[in-house]
Order: C-alpha cells, then sequence, then structure tokens
C-alpha cells in the first residue's frame, strides 16, 4: 500500500530499508532508521512544549542534517514550518517573524544573535549546539520516544515560504499539504531508492524543497551542501555518485567555467533539474554536451499553478523556450486588459492547476491581486513574466512584466537586448533596463560583465549591438560591472542596477 503522507513513506523506508543513507553531509550519513527515530523524538519534543496543529516554527540558519530534520519534524506534528533566508536585513528578518508569528526558532551560531526578542523568550532552539537557545541534542525526546501520527487534512498548512523580496517585504506562500503532496507525485517518477539527490541551493528556497521532498519519499540518498562552491560541486558528485541535482543557471554557469569540469567523471548523472532563473539556449547547448544524463528545465512559480517543462535532450531544437506544460496545467497568455491572446501573441502568463499555494500570509488584497479570472470564472495565478506560445505549443519567456521598457511608444523586452549583448564573444553576461529619458521617456541601458581578459570598451560594444537590433531597440549607455548583483538564487537584481543610475 503506498503511504499517504511524507511522513508515512519515512517510517515505510525505516522499516523496509533502513540502513539506506537518506540524510548525508559532510561525513556523516543518517539512515532511513536514524531519520524516523530523530523526527519522532523532534517532533514530541515540539509536542511537549505546547505546540500543535496550526502552530508555526522558523529555521533560520546554514543546510544541515538537523536543519532537515527540524523542518520534517515540524510536517509530522502537523506544525507548519517556516524556513527563512538569513541574508535578508535585520528590518526585513524582523517582519517575516512578525508576520510568520512562529512558537519556535530553529537556528545556529551564524544567525542566533539576530534573534533577541525570540531568545529573550527562551522559544530558540540551536541546530548546531552553540549558544543562543536550548541546544538541539538536549531539547529532543529521550531515544526510542515513540510519536502517534495524527490525520492532517489536506488542506492544512505544510508549510510557508517567504518570496525572494526583490522589492518590498517578502510575502508569505502557504503550501497546503495536498499541494506539497501533489508537487511530490508530479516529480516521483523521476526518483528512485537507488537515486542520490545533490542540494546545491539554500534549504529556505523552494527550489530545494521540490528536490528534496521527492527524494525523500521515493527513499532515495540527500546530500546537503552547505555552500555552493564548483569543485567542492564536482567532488561530492563523484565520491557520493550523484544522479541527480537542481542547479539555478548561474551555478551551471560557473560550472561550465570551472577548469577541472571535463576531469570529472559525472557518468552517475541521469537527470540534472534548473529552475529560478532564465536559462540561455546556449548555457543549455553547452551544458547537454559536456554533462552525462538529461537535463529538465521547470518554469512555475512558487505560489503555484501551471508548470512547464522542458526535457532539453529530447527537444535540442526549443532551447529558446521553456517547454510545454505539464499535465494537468493550465497555462494562458493575457493582455493589459485581461483578454486572453491568440498563439504568437506576447502577453502576461497565467495559470492554474490543482496545485495552487492557499495564498499569501495575512494578505488576503495581495492575494486577490495576483488572480486573474477566466470567463469561466476559474482563478489564474498572473506570473508577472511576460512570453507567448508559438504553433506546437512551446512557452518562450520574453521578460518581467515589470521589466518592460516603453520607449517612445514601443514596447522593448531586455532578453532580446541581452541575447545580442551576450552573443559577443567578450562578454560572460548583461543585464539591461530601462532608465529615464527626456526624449522617449524611457531608454534601454546595459551593465555588462566581461569574460576574464577581455578589454572591449563601452562604446565599441555599444555601436556593434546596436547594428544588430532595431532602430527602436538601441542601448543608448552600457556600464561594465565585476559581477551582476544577485538574490541568493542568482537572479539578476534589477532593481538594484537601477539604483546606481543617477537620476
Amino acid at each position: 500500500m503506498t503511504p499517504a503522507s511524507l511522513s508515512e513513506a519515512i517510517t515505510d523506508h525505516a522499516q523496509k530499508a533502513g540502513d539506506r543513507p537518506a540524510l548525508i553531509e559532510g561525513g556523516v550519513s543518517l539512515t532511513y532508521a536514524g531519520l524516523d527515530l530523530l523526527l519522532n523524538r523532534a517532533a514530541a519534543a515540539l509536542r511537549r512544549d505546547g505546540l500543535s496543529a496550526g502552530d508555526r516554527v522558523a529555521l533560520l540558519g546554514e543546510p544541515s542534517i538537523q536543519y532537515v530534520a527540524a523542518f520534517l519534524a515540524a510536517v509530522r506534528a502537523g506544525i507548519t514550518p517556516v524556513p527563512l533566508a538569513p541574508s535578508v536585513t535585520d528590518e526585513t528578518l524582523a517582519s517575516m517573524l512578525e508576520d510568520a508569528g512562529p512558537r519556535l526558532v530553529f537556528s545556529d551560531a551564524s544567525q542566533s544573535a539576530r534573534l533577541g526578542a525570540e531568545a529573550t523568550r527562551g522559544a530558540v532552539v540551536t541546530l548546531d549546539g552553540s549558544h543562543g537557545g536550548a541546544p538541539w541534542a538536549e531539547w529532543l525526546e529521550g531515544e526510542g520516544t515513540a510519536f502517534v501520527l495524527d490525520p492532517v487534512a489536506p488542506s492544512a498548512p505544510f508549510n510557508i515560504i517567504y518570496s525572494s523580496g526583490t522589492t518590498g517585504v517578502p510575502k508569505g506562500i502557504v503550501h497546503s499539504h495536498a499541494m506539497r503532496e501533489g508537487q511530490m507525485a508530479a516529480l516521483g517518477g523521476l526518483f528512485a531508492p537507488e537515486s542520490v539527490t545533490l542540494l546545491t541551493t539554500p534549504l529556505y528556497s523552494n527550489t530545494t524543497l521540490v528536490m528534496l521532498l521527492p527524494a525523500l519519499r521515493t527513499g532515495g540518498s540527500v546530500v546537503i551542501m552547505r555552500k555552493f562552491d564548483t569543485a567542492v560541486f564536482l567532488n561530492m558528485a563523484q565520491k557520493h555518485r550523484v544522479t541527480h541535482a537542481m542547479l539555478v543557471p548561474v551555478q551551471y554557469q560557473r560550472l561550465m567555467a570551472e577548469p577541472a569540469f571535463d576531469d570529472a567523471d559525472l557518468s552517475a548523472f541521469q537527470i540534472k533539474f534548473c529552475t529560478s532563473a532564465p536559462f540561455s539556449a546556449e548555457l543549455k547547448s553547452e551544458v547537454l554536451r559536456r554533462w552525462p544524463g538529461g537535463l529538465l528545465e521547470i518554469f512555475g512559480m512558487t505560489e503555484g499553478g501551471g508548470t512547464c517543462f522542458l526535457p532539453a535532450h529530447l527537444f535540442p531544437h526549443k532551447l529558446h523556450t521553456v517547454g510545454m506544460p505539464a499535465p494537468g496545467s493550465d497555462m494562458r497568455i493575457i493582455d493589459e486588459a485581461g483578454v486572453e491572446q491568440p498563439i504568437g501573441e506576447i502577453g502576461e502568463i497565467v495559470s492554474r492547476s490543482d496545485m495552487m499555494m492557499a495564498g499569501y500570509n495575512n494578505r488576503p488584497e495581495a492575494t486577490a491581486a495576483g488572480l486573474w479570472t477566466a470567463p469561466d470564472g476559474r482563478a489564474f495565478i498572473r506570473t508577472g513574466d511576460l512570453g507567448r506560445f508559438d504553433a506546437e505549443g512551446f512557452l518562450q519567456i520574453v521578460g518581467r512584466k515589470k521589466d518592460m521598457i516603453i520607449s517612445g511608444g514601443f514596447n522593448i523586452y531586455p532578453i532580446d537586448l541581452e541575447v545580442q549583448i551576450d552573443a559577443h564573444p567578450d562578454v560572460a553576461e548583461s543585464a539591461v533596463i530601462g532608465v529615464p529619458d527626456a526624449r522617449w521617456g524611457e531608454t534601454p541601458m546595459a551593465f555588462v560583465v566581461r569574460r576574464e581578459g577581455a578589454v572591449i570598451e563601452a562604446e565599441a560594444l555599444r555601436v556593434w549591438v546596436n547594428e544588430r537590433l532595431s532602430a527602436v531597440q538601441r542601448i543608448s549607455r552600457i556600464a561594465f560591472l565585476d559581477a551582476l548583483p544577485r538574490n541568493g538564487l542568482g537572479k539578476v537584481l534589477k532593481t538594484a542596477l537601477a539604483e546606481t543610475v543617477a537620476p
């Protein structure tokens, strides 16, 4: 009989294959039998401390076995885990903690000093045993503690994930148990008990959970990286014979530039995943050529809704797209007036499926504003992305709605310009934004990172690029940077670029 939930699946693996590694970090390996017992001890400790279904616990710290165990123990106890990004400012962190209202915070030495109020009321557990709270090993209930799973309603919150917050205060995205179980089922067929999944992105990210949860539900092994590094990635991939990994485009870019890459034995890889940021056709092609195994790009939102899959190894002629809608996904293109657009026309992508968020925590107005209602009354999530479908049903992303440049009344999509800039042999990467212009309203400005050793000047590059663009697309200014500003998942922060431009 198939287990009904992730917690039941972990117990099932513990009973049938208890010696199989579940979590690996550094030189430590925790089996499924050990993980199941650890989750019981932590879930029982949460109940002992008076937490019950509907309560929330926050997680703030570096990736570790204990971090994963605390997250999963909360789920087992019917409590909602809320992973938070350590990289946010103290002000943003305080806002997220106030919004989430956790009864308990799991932290570590890297973050505990930021938890003044929570530490004062004794509501901090330090996952690494450091000062600033109750040490994890002492906080746990005793060895061999049993825990009885209570039924959890499918609509109950599984977790809250805060948006990346590139503009304004991050919003808490509430995922139900039904949504998470649906996601695990959708990707579960790509994993097996023999799978070895290497986590390379932070544990507060939905990108990471999309890999972690189905890997554990199917009984595979998960290897945790505390911090991404190309040489460390290659060493771990070879040592553990890694079969699966999720990386964001900037990580693929750095690996392709790693001198030791082609000498690494990556023959165990079955499939690699990518999501969270634009993935250029050129980079996809290079990954396919140099890295064994398949490549699956996933386009979707943390909020849920429709998803597109591009198995790039099967569709090498469609690398400029993000693939086709997955089974059960309904994705459409609408204009500014909310009217659905035909094939080939550009507009905002809206989507729906059975896997939709419950809403933004404490923000009913924002939840409503993020929806588009179809003529038949069904609600679709607005992605904020601009795209178009081709005649074969493949979706091409042309940019973010908020990033579109309107110059002299013409719509300019930054990605079209960035593709041309990146084609120059001296350019490593670029980002284009709109800047104020007295004549045109807005005009495109490019920020460029040169390839190592390149010496091209801004004006020479501007002339070269503009010769390849239409008259209304031409770039007015180019500035060189050592690196583009990015968030923790590698997304370029165009708001940060705009702040560097003098008014």
